[in-house]
């Protein structure tokens, strides 16, 4: 038999996913960014192409990294290895993300950064190290990247699109979610049959019996790394004759069985080398040197493992596949293990790398230990003062493992749970309570202990037994830490108000009733206290009784200093319940503003990206009333956008609002029936009745007010819902316009308890609108006039708007044809500049109805520009620089550039001072909302 020359191993059958490769690398030379995730099993050769890789980018400063399954739990390893090289750069970047990434990477110390702004320092970082030659960015195994390192380098990939990087990752197939799903992928397969036979043929020196050659074809499956394993080892009559491989492992484990077979002839010294390289993940060869001497093996040790092209020595540490690695590892005995941890625990320098020193000692350690269990306490103060959660759980947990002491054990295991929880690790959370719960713990841990199982159970099921465990925690802390007792029924009460009519074992008012009866508030008392107090009063007086508490702890809230970060953190964390009852019951515009813009303000000054994510689509409900709805757009895109690259839970009432408003029946309907069957699933009942006002704003604005009568009933049933104020609007005006007078005036009597114990211009112009849809005469033309003067006041336009469309309608249907236009050409020049397009052609329905010719509005600015074009646009017309736009919306400059330019060729303008004379592109200001 002939044999063909050793191909390239990997690279055999591989033309498509070469041409990927290099269409990707031709791209970046364009100036395009590119992302890719090669997904396959072990040894299907993707190290291979991402050598080819490295290859066709020639002229490219290529950074590499790797993952290594030992180094998972230690936070920002993987990152840190792929940016250390360009860290000259780091004194260019801004300054709230140069100290994130240099508190990260423990160049610095502060407090924890925001792990997202530390994404957005990378984003930086690779964009100026980009501006200088094109940048090809390798990681290969990230299936075993450290979580921080992963979800960071996710973030970065997702906001990557004007420079010239490439960004490409290696990820084993086993079916996991990763952090890098969702992103470009190019699944590598088994390569043809020829092409495995071609390859075979080319491994095995000599005559090769069909029979071996068939079950080894079939075995392997195409898998390059199997057929040039499988065969070692087999004699030349073996694999003659057709005798000899054994077929009992899984592909995966005999391929690492050969290897094991490999490692089994060679020096016991060389072996050793072989442990303490696979038990050092860094690849650091002093440290293997160091480490190996202690030993007493000569570098010499590791010639024979190095010649049969097993390990690469040379200015770092590298196996010739990760089945190797853990090949060498998992051949050796328990004991030789140990040995090896605690050998590269001495070799460590406790003062540059004491967690790596302490993760070390944890793996030598036999039993409980706790000088180890102390030294692994203190590294995970370390990782949560570098934002490393998860790293910070998971020396935790360790600790706990090793702790002798039955009492400190059950205290570590609970400060883990807490610390997975943190992390989203939930199950691994629910386990260390378990254990936790086996060790004498005392009553205030036990509370601490029933109030995160609360709290897991409410973030996985927010279901209906969330609430009353809230409750018994709540209570269980009354007479051991009385802060404590009131922050969880808080909690508890905003569980009730989240799961709404879903719940029907703890209600709204029961957990108000258990509020009430809390410990009374330290003096003077704290923002949280006064909230709470607040909320339960509301929820256990009504509407009138609660206005007055809430006001005051809005005004407090307002007026609270925000001397340091905590305390911004602290204040940011209460920010969504005081945002909903500022809008929802006291119908404040003037707090929503400030409480909108401050919220994001801060979120994006303090690199709290999982707040501003949720503060967002506060600003755009804030937008959406201004009449701003590409602005709102803009906002709710960006939440998403976070929450997307951070791996968060879309914000399920996000953009319900907007769609209804904007009047496209098809698209409203099947966002609004997702966000339902979802809300129903999470055990969310306020989205229910968001759900039911919203389908009564859209199909007011068409004009089927029967099904807006149904919607308005679904949003209006839950009377503790604080959105049932707007569905009671909805409904008086669909009731009214579908001749169905009794649902009218038993939804006027509900909203005017609400509205005047707000006392707002914004609600008494709604309730004075509302009131004079079931008027007549004189009292209907009065209470019309009051409703746009008080709405005139506001900038609540899109209210305004509809008060001037309902008092035209009002006036046509009385025989006043020429003051009806005014009106109705008011609502309608409002409706089309906002976008509103059913309430638009409502208006211009009326008008052509009174005798005057409308045309319907032709495409403008904001239909021309993508909701982000829009964004930028609006803020290059304020005056901010590109790396200021870049750092608001967590782009890099050049992507902020390459915007401006498509928004330069579809508005034919030449720069930005063009931009300023565009008055679709400015968000309203009061002045003009009024």
């Amino acid at each position: 038999m002939v044999h063909s020359p050793l191909p390239r191993p990997g690279l055999l059958g591989r033309q498509r996913e070469c041409d990927s490769l290099e269409r990707l690398v031709a791209c970046v030379r364009l100036g395009q960014s590119g992302v890719l995730v090669l997904r396959g099993e072990a040894g299907v050769g993707k190290t291979a192409l991402l050598e080819h890789l490295s290859g066709a980018a020639a002229g490219f400063r290529i950074a590499r990294a790797a993952g290594v399954e030992s180094e998972m739990e230690l936070p920002f390893a993987g990152l840190h290895g792929l940016c250390a090289p360009m860290l000259t750069h780091l004194r260019g970047l801004p300054g709230p993300q140069r100290t994130a990434l240099s508190t990260a990477f423990g160049l610095d110390t502060g407090p924890p950064p925001d792990r997202f702004m530390v994404g957005l320092a990378v984003l930086s970082l690779l964009a100026d190290v980009a501006e200088q030659q094109p940048l090809l960015c390798i990681v290969d195994d990230a299936q075993w990247l450290d979580r921080v390192s992963a979800e960071t380098l996710a973030f970065v990939a997702r906001r990557l699109l004007a420079e010239p990087i490439g960004l490409v990752f290696a990820v084993r197939e086993d079916g996991e979610e990763h952090a890098l799903g969702g992103l470009p992928e190019l699944a590598i397969g088994g390569i043809a049959a020829d092409d495995a036979r071609m390859l075979l043929d080319a491994t095995i020196p000599g005559p090769l019996d069909e029979r071996v050659r068939a079950r080894i074809l079939a075995e392997a499956s195409g898998n390059p790394l199997a057929l040039l394993e499988l065969p070692r080892g087999l004699t030349p009559a073996a694999v003659a004759g057709g005798f000899g491989l054994p077929g009992s492992m899984p592909l995966i484990s005999r391929i690492e069985q050969g290897f094991v077979d490999q490692l089994r002839p060679l020096p016991s010294a060389t072996r050793q080398m072989l442990l303490l390289a696979a038990a050092e993940p860094v690849g650091d060869v002093t440290l293997l040197r160091r480490a190996a001497d202690l030993l007493g093996i000569e570098p010499r040790a590791s010639a024979p493992a190095e010649a049969a092209g097993l390990i690469d020595i040379g200015a770092r540490v590298r196996f010739r596949h990760p089945l190797v690695r853990s090949a060498a590892y998992r051949a050796a005995k328990a004991p030789d293990r140990r040995d090896a941890h605690r050998t590269l625990a001495d070799a460590t320098d406790p003062r540059l790398d004491p967690d790596r020193r302490a993760w070390h000692r944890a793996q030598a350690a036999m039993g409980r230990d706790e000088a180890v269990a102390e030294e692994l306490v203190r590294s995970a103060g370390r990782a949560q003062a570098r934002g490393g959660v998860a790293a910070a759980a998971a020396f935790l947990a360790r600790a706990a493992e090793l702790t002798p002491d039955a009492a400190r054990r059950g205290e570590r295991a609970l400060a883990a749970a807490q610390a997975k929880f943190e992390s989203g690790a939930l199950e691994f959370a629910q386990t260390l309570l378990a254990g936790a719960e086996q060790c004498p713990l005392d009553e205030l841990q036990r509370a601490r202990l029933a109030r995160l199982r609360a709290e897991i159970v409410f973030v996985l099921r927010r279901g209906n037994d969330a609430p009353p465990l809230l409750l018994d925690a709540a209570r269980a802390f009354e007479t051991l830490d009385p802060a404590a007792a009131r922050e969880t029924y808080l909690k508890a009460l905003e569980a009730a108000l989240i799961t709404g009519r879903l719940n029907a074992v703890s209600g709204v008012r029961e957990a108000a009733e258990a509020a009430r009866a809390a410990p009374a508030a330290p003096r003077p008392p704290r923002s949280i206290d006064r909230i709470l107090d607040g909320m339960a009063t509301r929820f256990t007086e009504g509407p009138g009784a609660g206005a007055p508490p809430l006001r005051r702890a809005l005004q407090g809230f307002m007026d609270e200093r925000l001397d340091d970060r905590e305390a911004t953190l602290r204040w940011l964390s209460l920010c969504p319940v005081v945002q909903s009852m500022t809008v929802f019951e006291l119908w404040d515009d003037d707090a929503y503003e400030t409480l909108a813009t401050r919220s994001v303000r801060l979120a994006r000054e303090t690199g709290a990206l999982t707040t501003l994510a949720m503060s967002l689509p506060f600003l755009a409900g804030l937008q959406m009333f201004s009449g701003d709805f590409p602005g709102s757009e803009a906002s709710i895109q960006e939440s998403d956008a976070i929450r997307a690259a951070t791996g968060g839970a879309r914000v399920v009432l996000g953009g319900l609002g907007l769609c209804a408003w904007l009047g496209a029946e098809a698209e409203a309907m099947q966002l609004i029936n997702a966000r339902n069957a979802d809300a129903t699933v999470r055990g969310e009942g306020r989205v229910l009745a968001m759900a039911g006002c919203c389908i009564g704003i859209l199909y007011n604005g068409l004009g089927r007010y029967d099904a807006a009568i149904d919607g308005a009933l679904r949003g209006s049933e839950d009377d503790d819902q604080m959105y049932v104020g707007w569905s009671l609007v909805e409904l008086i005006e669909a009731a009214t316009r579908g001749g169905r007078p009794e649902f009218a005036a038993s939804a006027l009597q509900r909203l005017q308890e609400r509205a005047r114990a707000a006392g707002t211009d914004w609600a008494l112009g709604v309730l004075a609108r509302s009131e004079a849809l079931i008027s007549e005469g004189d009292r209907a033309d009065t209470l019309y006039r009051e409703a746009i003067e008080r709405l005139g006041r506001t900038r609540i336009r899109v209210e305004l708007a509809r008060a001037h469309l309902l008092y035209g309608e009002w006036l046509r249907r009385t025989g006043q044809r020429v003051a009806a236009r005014e009106q109705l050409r008011t609502a309608h020049e409002r409706f089309a500049d906002f976008g509103a397009g059913a309430f638009a052609e409502r208006a211009r329905r009326e008008l052509l109805a009174t005798g005057e010719t409308v045309r319907r509005r032709t495409s403008e600015t904001r239909d021309v520009l993508t909701p982000q074009e829009a964004q930028i646009a609006r803020l290059a017309a304020d005056g901010q620089t590109n790396p200021e736009i870049g750092a608001q919306l967590f782009i890099s400059p050049r992507t902020v550039e390459y915007h401006l330019r498509k928004v330069f060729a579809k508005l034919g303008i030449d720069s930005r001072r063009e931009l300023s004379g565009l008055g679709t592109l400015a968000a309203p200001t009061r002045d003009q909302a009024r």
